[in-house]
């Protein structure tokens, strides 16, 4: 007979195992709501009973400093009944002020708000030592308007009196109307710092728990008491009600929020909760950090995607076989084909006729473990048969293992490029052409303005010649011959003219030669002495000879007959500026030449005229600007222009006298060393030649 078999235990139903897991549950959320209530509780009542304290203390100090201001205000009426300003109003100020520190100031104001007299604390800070009594005397007036309206003391808003060593006080002032007779006679005006009110009315115990301060509705602090900090927790807030402007206590207990563990079971109690808790939330940390960590993933895939597909340039992606295995939408419609058709053995956007070329280049790149990161030019084939130039830039795709597994490409189409360098181009050529075309004009408007005066000159010489021989006594052969030396002179300056300015509007280096400035004066002043004698202006030459400490005139390096036609210029210029508006006596004009600097000539032109006005001086070199009529306004801006080809300066400034004008301009002296420089050249042309 065989035993029965032992039957095997049944496993624990999951219903049951449901249950039991529910009630340990609920048992652990009582536990944690009733300690929470439990350590809740306790904290609100600390809480609470801290606040009350608080608002306590704060209502006793607010009906101390009402009581202390009042009997302050009391005191000052009291002193107001001595009849201020009489003599014996200031014992009884000063006797005030020194039992009342806080007190800082006693003065007595006429009807109009004037001082008349003022006594202030004997005890340091003194007010108003920084900063006058009537710049900051507006609230004064403001409270002493409202106590005459009222006829009783009234306080002024606190305004910040400044104090030596960039310190200061807020300062409250309390108006007393004063009145004789029924009449009014002044104000009695006590100044009292806020600091010093606050500490007065301050018990000491209250003043070692809490911190004290007035404040404004903004919260700004305006004055402080009490030897700790505010932590801030618990704050109680009164008004200090007061005739004219109420001021706002505020008492901050230092004392923080209560202690989170009042007792022995309550904090077994806590450390298991925080236990459970840690646990809880180790799980949950670890879970939210994987949510975050996929999240993030995806994030940075749609963010690398979006970016890729946002670009304008191209991404090509490739194995080490040559394969495409990734491209952006940007090489799509770059090249015309989809991602599908991109994937081939071969590319298709290769064109025929370079294809074997580029297989030999992959077949390079293939053997090489690196790529260089240099962009290189080549071309490639749209889906409709259009070659187009590109630029790759190409570097080795490694994996997070740091193996090659293949190249990343980056493309640039350079269509638009070569169509905007073609436009460039095209646009160059016309400029070209345009700046030609301005240069004849220029060159012509410059041969018209610089062969008008010896054109002139001929033309005036020829009329003198034909004047001379038809004279009834005949001309004589020597004066016929100097008048045709002149023309001969004149016309070779025309020439002369003509081959400079052709030289300078082509912006080719000019002949320099070396003379003394004495030599210009000379070539230019027939033909100043023409014009100067219609206007009967008498000309004066300022120029250092051999019979002073200098042993010869100044010395310059320049093109003569540039410089000769910027000096006649200049001196024509003057001579018309004194024809009608200066004194037939004091019409004078000077020309000066000084050695200023070793390497440096000064040449002036200096006439005694009205000078230049300022808005004229200020587009004085302006091309084609002019004041004359018949002008073409030229002339100053060809001259500045030639002077600064010569290295130099030109300027103009009032006479040396104040009046009139002086036109300066410098040359190089042949001292300087590019002067020898050019000396040297100018020699060594000459022997080639």
């Amino acid at each position: 007979m065989h035993p029965d078999p032992v039957p095997p235990v049944p496993p624990v139903p999951r219903q049951r195992r449901l249950r039991r897991a529910l009630l340990w549950g609920a048992l652990l959320v009582l536990l944690l709501v009733a300690q929470t209530l439990l350590v809740a509780l306790t904290i609100s009542y600390e809480s609470n009973r801290a606040q009350e304290e608080t608002e306590a203390v704060a209502g006793e100090v607010t009906a101390q400093i009402r009581h202390d201001l009042t009997g302050l205000m009391q005191t000052l009426q009291a002193l107001a009944w001595a009849n201020p300003p009489q003599p014996g109003w200031r014992p009884g100020a000063q006797a005030l002020l020194r039992t009342k520190h806080e007190l800082k100031r006693v003065e007595w104001r006429d009807p109009s708000m004037a001082v008349i007299d003022a006594v202030d604390t004997p005890l340091p800070p003194t007010l108003f030592s920084q900063m006058p009594r009537h710049e900051l005397g507006l609230d004064t007036e403001l409270a002493c308007a409202a106590a005459r309206r009222a006829m009783a003391p009234t306080f002024s808003r606190s305004f910040f009196v400044p104090l030596p060593g960039g310190q200061g006080l807020e300062v409250v002032d309390l108006c007393v109307p004063v009145s004789q007779a029924g009449r009014e006679s002044g104000f009695l005006v006590g100044s009292f710092a806020l600091a010093q009110v606050l500490q007065a009315s301050l018990p000491t115990r209250e003043s070692r728990r809490h911190e004290f301060s007035f404040v404004e509705g903004d919260g700004t602090r305006l004055a402080r008491a009490g030897t700790p900090r505010g932590a801030g927790v618990y704050v109680a807030e009164r008004v200090v009600d007061l005739p004219g402007a109420p001021l706002l206590l505020r008492a901050d207990a230092a004392a923080g929020r209560p202690s989170l563990i009042p007792n022995l079971a309550t904090a077994l109690v806590i450390g298991m909760s925080i236990a459970l808790f840690g646990v809880v939330l180790l799980l949950a940390r670890d879970v939210r950090r994987r949510a975050q960590a996929e999240r993030a993933l995806a994030e940075a895939l749609a963010f690398r995607s979006a970016m890729e597909d946002s670009l304008s340039t191209g991404l090509r992606a490739r194995d080490l076989a040559g394969a495409i295995t990734y491209v952006n939408p940007a090489f799509c419609a770059m090249v015309g084909f989809t991602r599908e058709e991109l994937r081939a053995q071969q590319p298709p956007y290769w064109p025929p006729e370079h294809t074997p070329e580029y297989q030999r280049r992959q077949r390079l790149r293939q053997q090489g473990a690196e790529a260089a990161h240099e962009g290189f030019e080549t071309e490639f084939m749209r889906k409709n048969g259009e070659r187009f130039p590109v630029m790759i830039y190409e570097a080795p795709l490694v994996d997070s293992q740091g193996r090659h597994t293949g190249w990343m490409s980056a493309v640039l189409d350079l269509s638009a490029q070569r169509r905007v360098e073609e436009i460039s181009r095209q646009q160059q050529d016309r400029l070209q052409a345009t700046a030609r075309l301005a240069t004849v004009g220029e060159m012509a408007s410059l041969l018209s303005h610089e062969l008008n005066q010896p054109l002139s000159a001929i033309a005036s010489y020829a009329s003198g010649s034909l004047n001379l021989l038809a004279a009834p006594e005949g001309a004589t052969p020597g004066e016929l011959r100097q008048a045709l030396q002149r023309i001969n002179e004149q016309a070779e300056r025309a020439g002369r003219v003509i081959k400079s300015v052709h030289d300078f509007v082509r912006r080719r280096e000019r002949l320099h030669e070396t003379l003394g400035v004495n030599v210009l004066f000379d070539e230019v002043l027939p033909l100043v002495r023409m014009q100067a004698r219609k206007s009967g202006t008498r000309i004066e030459l300022d120029v250092p000879t051999a019979g002073t400490p200098v042993p010869r005139p100044p010395r310059v390096r320049c093109d003569r007959t540039m410089v000769e036609q910027v000096l006649l210029n200049l001196a024509r210029n003057a001579v018309q500026a004194m024809e009608t508006v200066t004194e037939p006596a004091e019409r004078v004009l000077t020309l000066r030449a000084r050695q200023t600097h070793p390497r440096w000539v000064t040449i002036s032109v200096i006439d005694a005229g009205p000078g230049i006005a300022p808005d004229v001086a200020a587009r004085l070199f302006t091309p084609f600007f002019t004041t004359k009529p018949e002008g073409m306004g030229l002339g100053l801006s060809l001259c500045r222009t030639v002077i600064e080809q010569h290295g130099g300066a030109l300027d103009f400034g009032p006479g040396p006298l104040g009046r009139g004008a002086e036109f300066r301009f410098t040359l190089p002296s042949p001292g300087a060393p590019d002067a020898g420089a050019a000396e040297a050249g100018d020699a060594a042309l000459a022997a080639a030649r």
